[in-house]
């Protein structure tokens, strides 16, 4: 592997390891419904401020939120939406795990 390729795969590991985490999941699937305080996304995630913050954090130094101060509040939104097909890839996944009634595993249909 050359260097070019190998600092792409770098990028592309350092964005997945943002969303590998629960909570960090979690807010991006809320997020992905319409932009949110961070004082909401502390309430729906039952953690500290300082802890979403600093999820949210990773999140945006990975690219995939953008935030906004209004007045005392910091409200954040996806900034690629499009890291839900990411969500569908992975529950593919999760399907394809398991067998279905024919014993056969189940087929993606994206390609």
């Amino acid at each position: 592997m050359d260097a070019k390729t190998q600092a792409t795969y770098e990028v592309r590991a350092r964005i997945l390891k943002a969303l590998a985490h629960p909570s960090r999941l979690f807010m991006v699937d809320v997020l992905s419904r319409g932009e949110r305080c961070v004082c909401e996304l502390t309430e729906l995630v039952g953690a500290d401020m300082s802890t979403v913050s600093k999820h949210l954090s990773v999140l945006k130094a990975a690219g995939i939120l953008a935030d906004e101060k209004r007045g005392m509040q910091v409200y954040y939104s996806l900034k690629v939406p499009c890291v839900m097909g990411f969500f569908d890839c992975v529950s593919e996944v999760l399907t394809s795990r398991t067998v279905d009634r024919d014993g056969k595993a189940p087929v993606c249909q994206r390609r």
